[in-house]
């Protein structure tokens, strides 16, 4: 649902706009008041109405009570009644949405419907896919993460039912009064739901980039919908006027399947099945209903930022008259099991629309959610497979769901890896926590801050309770934020935004007439003509028009030459200014007004084209080789070789890496035909989906659609904006010259093309025949020859660690010692750090009481078999020794006078 954020310039016009704007609530009889608790104005049909009807102003009426008449037994038949009533009145019904927004380059995940059409249909820059439209979108949330088992009513996870209406200047369709109508209507005639049950409360909503004032829907005390009325775009924290007014609406589906079920907690309404089998699985008990429905009731007026999560366990207690104790041993367990429904269906949407859980992005969300469960379950003294837990709630998930289903072995995997994962951390926990200790005391302070667990979670993936515990063991208490988890999300929830590289200020071209682009019109042109339209500070040129490509899409610009009437200049590097192409070139630029030939290094580009196309073929191939999980990470296309980073859970086998390259291959054999055509934005997400922005968003209405193969059957169909081949025969040859992981979740494939390709080939034959010489062999047996090498190295080895040991034990039987104090003293003059250790092990092995002090190279290593090294140490560091080590072991640097030294061990053992 939507959360209201009051912004005090638009509020203080909400009276005006709620006398105004409302009147289908006046002719259907419903009252405007003011709360006495919140001050917020809200409608309602009932005289007697005193509250808002919103937590925490009001208690729950509906637990164990449920308002409707009508009986619905699944969210699936809710969904459907709702989408068939917006269809009966004139709305087109849509597909969702992915939960992962690909299409935009602020955000990772959708958070509303809303998000499907920001920024572009938002703006007016391309039209929506209906108007009106109604969907039910699938949407994650994660600011409330820390509420989510608690609360009774937050998920992570959510389907937001919707309907949309764009009013355009020219067109209008509908606004407040309308809106207002449906959800009348909707909830009394579809659901049966008396209005007198009903409450309309004025507000303000904002989100993803977007305001306007809204109508929150409220039912005894539940917020089941929120109406907004969408005319304003947040600039740089200012509210400014849209061209459109958008009607954006949010029914929450979980919440009003709630209402209509009237159980506890939403948990148990949404994912009933779910939790029996897994309480049954784990052991444990079904709660007591008549205490979760009251505790429930309490819970959900209970805020976290006035009362912590941990507190309000004794204050509901105490209204409900039970033992805090027995409610926290109650509830526990079913915390634990309404994080994992809730977490284990978002992770799973996550998983499914591609998202590998790691270290950035929305692999970190993925991560978080899935450490917090088992952190939960852990907590809970809850013990089974996180897998096992996953696989049954995905069986539940498979009718609503069934992407989610497809993805199940994807999904599992990963699950697995994860909890293995989080398995280590927790056996590093002590030693990490201790080490943190030690270092922050040094800085003068005595234990950690919210911050610092922040800092250990995102370092070492430890959870707050898990260093409260070690920290505890070593007499330290720490306080866990109440909101640990929302802050992390928080942090990590947007893109990060990098800054473009601008040659010149927008200023000094923004009167030019944008650019020609011949490098699309024809890719195969090497030179042409062109007038200089204006040169800045002697080395930016801009011409009319120019078959220069500018960079942008990982492929390098161009370069080459500016040739004019006395001179020749250099084009050392293109790049994008707005609507203009500028030149970067060294030596005497051309005139203004004056005539150009450019001549472009056409061995080069033509190299680059090879690159590009060979990207696109290459991360189809690996993603129908490891998966549609694949999504490009990061690309960049040079000569000799390029590289493609992307989105996977482990290194790819050998035999992987050769089916990729085969196919990959394959296609190039086949010579398919390669397409470039501009679409507009909806028309090609519409037909192709999502997977067009394997590159990264495009900002534009209109996008350069890059095709593979033919209409009916496309290999490849990716927004790009590169200069490509005609076909993909004129590759030439795709050659896969390293895989890598070189990033959590991320796989690097570093490749050439074409002739590049082909002289890494031949050098790589050249290596295998100069191998194959020094080994004695010839080229076509060179792995025997190989073989044949490490075997006698490997038995020359064992030969000459045998000899070291004898020697190591001849060294130690010659040792010279002397008294010092109550022990012996013995001095070795060697560099070889390997064999003063085999020396020093049989010598302190044999006599506790010796000190062996090693010199040589600079260093100098302190072995005893019992002796305390500290005092030792100490000495030394007073004549120039820098080092450390263990009780009976010292190790470091020492350039003095050897017998200085000597007479310092000396004095310590004296």
């Amino acid at each position: 649902m939507s959360v209201a954020r009051r912004c005090k310039c638009i509020y203080r016009e909400l009276e005006v706009w709620g006398m105004l704007s409302a009147k289908i609530l006046e002719r259907s009889g419903f009252l405007r008041k003011q709360c006495p608790l919140c001050r917020s104005y809200f409608w309602t049909k009932r005289v007697d109405q005193v509250y808002c009807g919103d937590q925490p102003c009001v208690p729950y009426g509906f637990i164990g009570n449920p308002p409707a008449k009508v009986s619905v037994e699944s969210l699936g038949e809710l969904r459907e009644r709702f989408l068939r009533f917006f269809e009966r009145h004139g709305h087109v019904r849509i597909r969702r949405y992915p939960v992962v927004a690909r299409w935009r380059d602020d955000v990772y995940l959708v958070g509303a419907s809303i998000y499907d059409f920001q920024p572009w249909v938002t703006s007016g820059a391309v039209p929506p896919p209906a108007n009106p439209l109604a969907i039910s979108q699938p949407s994650i949330r994660l600011t409330d993460v820390d509420k989510v088992g608690r609360s009774g009513r937050h998920l992570t996870g959510f389907e937001m039912m919707a309907h949309h209406a764009f009013n355009y200047p020219d067109r209008y369709v509908y606004w407040i009064d309308e809106t207002t109508e449906y959800a009348y209507r909707f909830f009394t005639e579809e659901l049966g739901i008396a209005p007198e049950e009903i409450t309309f409360k004025e507000s303000v909503w904002e989100g993803g980039g977007n305001a306007g004032e809204c109508f929150e829907v409220l039912i005894r005390g539940l917020e089941v919908a929120t109406l907004v009325f969408m005319h304003y775009e947040v600039k740089e924290g200012r509210y400014v006027e849209l061209p459109l007014k958008i009607v954006d609406t949010g029914y929450g589906l979980e919440r009003i399947y709630w209402l209509l079920k009237g159980t506890p907690t939403i948990y148990d309404a949404v994912f009933g099945p779910f939790l029996d089998r897994a309480r049954r699985r784990l052991g444990v008990p079904e709660p007591p209903v008549d205490v979760m429905g009251r505790a429930s009731i309490y819970f959900g007026q209970m805020d976290p930022e006035v009362i912590g999560l941990e507190k309000a366990y004794d204050v509901i207690a105490e209204k409900i008259g039970v033992d805090p104790k027995w409610l926290r041993e109650v509830f526990r367990p079913q915390e634990a099991l309404y994080v994992l429904a809730d977490h284990s269906r978002t992770v799973s949407w996550m998983i499914a629309d591609g998202v590998i859980p790691s270290n950035s992005g929305a692999g970190y969300l993925a991560r978080l959610l899935i450490r917090r469960t088992l952190r939960s379950l852990r907590l809970a003294g809850v013990e089974a497979p996180l897998v096992e837990l996953f696989d049954m709630h995905l069986k539940e998930l498979r009718g609503d769901y069934p992407e989610v289903w497809e993805a199940r072995g994807l999904i599992l995997e990963l699950v697995d890896i994860e909890e293995r994962k989080y398995r280590e951390v927790l056996k590093s926990a002590p030693g990490v926590v201790k080490k943190a200790l030690d270092e922050a005391r040094r800085r003068g302070r005595s234990g950690f801050d919210a911050d610092d667990l922040v800092s250990l979670y995102d370092s070492y993936g430890l959870p707050p309770e898990v260093v409260a515990e070690a920290a505890k063991s070593l007499g330290v208490e720490v306080r866990i934020p109440d909101d640990f988890y929302s802050r992390l999300a928080a942090r990590h929830a947007r893109r990060e935004r990098h800054e473009e590289k601008t040659l010149v200020e927008m200023a000094k071209v923004v009167d030019l007439p944008r650019t020609r682009e011949l490098f699309y019109e024809d890719p195969y042109m090497k030179n042409f003509k062109a007038r200089v339209l204006r040169v800045i500070d002697g080395r930016y040129v801009i011409l009319d028009q120019t078959a220069f490509y500018a960079e942008g899409g990982g492929q390098p610009a161009d370069v080459g030459v500016l040739k004019f009437d006395g001179g020749e200049a250099k084009v050392v590097d293109v790049q994008r200014v707005g609507h203009v192409i500028v030149h970067v070139v060294e030596g005497r630029a051309p005139p203004e007004g004056g005539e150009v030939v450019g001549e472009i290094d056409w061995e080069r580009r033509y190299a680059l084209m090879k690159m590009h196309t060979g990207t696109h073929v290459l991360i189809q191939s690996i993603r129908r080789v490891l998966g549609p999980h694949i999504w490009q990470a990061g690309a960049q296309k040079d000569i000799p070789s390029s590289r493609l980073d992307v989105t996977h859970f482990k290194l790819p086998t050998p035999e992987e890496v050769a089916a990729i390259e085969r196919l990959a291959n394959s296609v190039v054999q086949a010579n398919l035909p390669v397409y470039a055509r501009v679409v507009p934005r909806n028309v090609a997400e519409a037909k192709y989906g999502f997977v067009l922005y394997q590159g990264g968003v495009v900002p534009a209405r209109e996008i350069r659609v890059l095709q593979i193969g033919p209409d009916e059957a496309p290999f490849d169909v990716q927004a790009c904006g590169g200069t490509h081949l005609k076909s993909t025969g004129e590759v030439g040859l795709i050659k896969i010259q390293k895989v890598e992981r070189i990033a959590d979740g991320v796989v690097r494939f570093i490749f050439t093309t074409g002739l590049h390709a082909l002289a890494y080939v031949q050098e790589l034959e050249r290596q295998v025949a100069e191998a194959a010489s020094l080994a004695g062999g010839r080229r076509d047996d060179v792995v025997d020859s190989v073989r044949r090498l490490l075997q006698r190295a490997e038995e020359a080895e064992r030969r000459a660690s045998r000899y070291a040991e004898l020697y190591a034990a001849g060294l130690a039987q010659s040792l010279r010692t002397e008294s010092a104090g109550r022990y012996k003293l013995a001095v070795l003059e060697l560099d070889d750090e390997e064999l003063a250790k085999r020396v020093a092990q049989i010598a302190t092995g044999r006599d506790k009481d010796l000190v062996l002090l090693v010199v040589g190279g600079g260093r100098a290593t302190v072995f005893t078999g019992g002796v305390d090294v500290a005092p030792i140490v100490k000495a030394m560091r007073e004549v120039g020794f820098r080092g450390g080590g263990s009780k009976t072991f010292a190790q470091g640097v020492y350039t003095g006078d050897v017998k200085t030294l000597i007479e310092a061990v000396k004095r310590a053992l004296a």
